[in-house]
């Protein structure tokens, strides 16, 4: 015997259905679900309500704001090193360096100048060439060994006349770096030809050493110039060593250029034309323009006054902006950078805002969106069920005719 069904009840009938088969574990699936993650964990770990439990600054993006932004300070090689302006630093004689010394004398028959010099150019002569020893001295006759290491060939010279001076006629001496070793920079990384360069001892600027190493290997907007001296290190962009010349400070013996590359991505999300992680390639990107990389916002799903930006900034720059900090520890503080492009003005505002490494940027949905997500669930269920009570009527024709 068939048992009639009403319409709304077999629609009732219908959404329990639905929610038993969501449980179902026999449904097809690709792998475990929220359920069995969760019942078969031995331990959990987080909060009750599953909050992750990170504080955070929510700024909207307005005039005032947008004037902090376009002024962020950057990273310097100036301010850490010194050596923008003033003339280079002196070059000094060390360890490995090979010199040549010559001594004059004012006349024939002195120490090192004999009486029968004939016809010779100059009352000189030249030391064969030494290397400065690991103990950073060479050696001269009747003057024993003299410290070279650290100094410069004018000191050196000054320190052997001054020791020959009572043995040869008004001694002058005269200290030739033949090969310099010691005085070296190391240039590495993203370069055509990476080497380990001889410095010039009239100096030479950051550029000009990458300059001896072939240039740059990539493009120069996304190429980060680190300093090594000493154990201090300082980074700059590569095209802030362009625009900037204070930053082009000289070199120092033993520093170390290392030159790479980092592309800049930045993450898409939410209701915008496209999701995922996006390269700003070889240009400087605005919001406004990393928007528009991203696809734009949705028509019809995308709420226009919620577009945020997520980003961890300087302390120090948001205590300029009059943010209440004292909530939050260490130097960087997540930040969300709201913006309402539901306000025309905002338009202008995304176009200055520069974007930066990393940023995340995320679409909201716009509520009607999630009414049209629920009224769909709901015509689902109402139209198995609509299509249950059509089967169930053609099955009870069947059966009468048959």
């Amino acid at each position: 015997m068939f048992m009639v069904f009403a319409p709304r009840k077999l629609a009732v009938s219908g959404l329990a259905l639905l929610l038993g088969l969501a449980g179902c574990s026999g449904l097809p699936s690709s792998g475990p679900d929220k359920r069995d993650i969760k019942s078969q964990a031995a331990v959990r770990v987080g909060y009750p309500d599953r909050k992750v439990g990170i504080d955070y600054v929510l700024l909207d993006l307005n005039k005032e704001a947008l004037s902090y932004f376009q002024h962020a300070e950057k990273t310097s090689l100036k301010n850490g090193f010194g050596g923008g302006r003033g003339g280079a630093p002196e070059t000094v004689l060390g360890p490995g360096d090979i010199v040549q010394v010559s001594i004059f004398e004012a006349a024939t028959g002195g120490l090192f100048i004999p009486e029968d010099a004939g016809s010779r150019p100059g009352n000189y002569v030249t030391l064969p060439q030494q290397t400065v020893d690991r103990a950073g001295t060479i050696s001269v006759p009747y003057a024993g060994r003299i410290r070279a290491s650290g100094r410069t060939t004018t000191a050196v010279q000054a320190e052997i006349e001054n020791l020959l001076a009572n043995r040869a006629i008004e001694p002058q001496v005269l200290v030739t770096i033949v090969e310099n070793r010691s005085s070296q920079v190391s240039v590495l990384g993203d370069v055509k030809e990476p080497a380990k360069l001889e410095l010039n001892p009239s100096g030479e600027r950051v550029l000009d050493v990458i300059a001896r190493a072939g240039g740059l290997s990539t493009p120069g907007v996304e190429t980060y110039v680190t300093l090594q001296r000493r154990g201090k290190e300082g980074t700059v962009l590569f095209s802030d060593l362009i625009e900037n010349p204070t930053e082009n400070i000289f070199v120092a013996t033993g520093d170390t250029v290392y030159v790479n590359r980092e592309r800049r991505t930045f993450l898409a999300f939410g209701a915008s034309g496209l999701n995922g992680r996006i390269d700003f390639e070889e240009s400087n990107l605005t919001l406004g323009e990393a928007l528009g990389k991203a696809g734009g916002l949705l028509d019809g799903r995308a709420d226009p006054a919620q577009l945020l930006l997520y980003r961890t900034m300087d302390r120090s720059l948001l205590t300029r902006m009059r943010v209440d900090v004292s909530r939050f520890s260490g130097s960087e503080v997540p930040v969300i950078i709201r913006a309402n492009m539901r306000d025309p003005a905002s338009f202008f505002a995304v176009q200055k805002l520069p974007m930066q490494d990393k940023d995340i940027l995320y679409v909201s949905n716009s509520d009607s969106t999630e009414v049209l997500k629920f009224l769909n669930i709901v015509n689902s269920v109402t139209s198995s069920a609509s299509g249950a009570t059509g089967d169930f009527v053609s099955t009870r024709t069947s059966v009468r005719d048959f």
